[in-house]
């Protein structure tokens, strides 16, 4: 028998909080083990009950992302999730920064939101479609900087690679700029992504723009 996965829901509407829980217990597999409206609350219950995945809303009283943050810091087993209104690519990228594992908008299908649960509980990541699209194409500013960190480990076609993905090119669109096939690509992005300890290419090119970072010379 599949283990159940344990949720906490952590938003300050509550017919909506109730909704969502009601929804959750219904799909199966899913157990809820804590509610709450603040981030106060979402660091008790972590605390106190170690959920496998707290549902977080951005706009919470004492600030969803800070709680992200402050549950990733202090209780590294208990997986944040945004679920919010919110689709500013701003909040997108600091809830990632915040170590959430996923954002979700609120508009999505009920389906939805039990199939991401389950996608995170194994130990995947997950930005809603529209959202990533969104934030890979907001281009980096132009600037000069020293190359740090192991960015220096990706060879030169990985960091040349790394840098069309980062200006919002699909894999396809970088394989037909390298005269390449697009499988190529994609082993490019998985050695680029174990080399800079990221989970998805979202993370890649958050880590790339928030140090500003150029192409490696050799």
């Amino acid at each position: 028998m599949n283990k159940l996965v344990r949720v906490a829901v952590i938003d300050d509407h509550p017919l909506f909080r109730e909704g969502l829980v009601q929804y959750l217990m219904s799909a199966g597999g899913i157990e809820i083990v804590g509610e709450g409206a603040t981030a106060a609350d979402a660091l008790r219950i972590a605390q106190q009950v170690a959920p496998d995945i707290i549902l977080l809303d951005i706009c919470l009283p004492g600030g969803g992302i800070d709680a992200a943050n402050a549950v990733a810091s202090m209780y590294p087993n208990v997986l944040t999730v945004m679920l919010t209104v919110s689709e500013d690519e701003c909040n997108v990228a600091s809830a990632l920064q915040a170590g959430a594992r996923g954002y979700i908008l609120k508009s999505s299908g009920g389906s939805e939101v039990v199939e991401v649960v389950r996608t995170i509980a194994q130990g995947n990541s997950y930005v809603a479609p529209n959202l990533a699209a969104r934030l890979l194409m907001t281009r980096p500013s132009p600037t000069k900087t020293v190359v740090t960190d192991n960015l220096r480990d990706l060879t030169c076609r990985e960091a040349e690679v790394f840098q069309l993905v980062a200006q919002g090119m699909s894999n396809k669109e970088v394989a037909r700029t390298f005269n390449c096939a697009e499988r190529t690509i994609k082993h490019h992005m998985t050695n680029i992504m174990q080399k800079l300890r990221v989970r998805n290419r979202v993370e890649a090119v958050l880590k790339f723009r928030s140090k500003k970072l150029e192409i490696p010379v050799r």
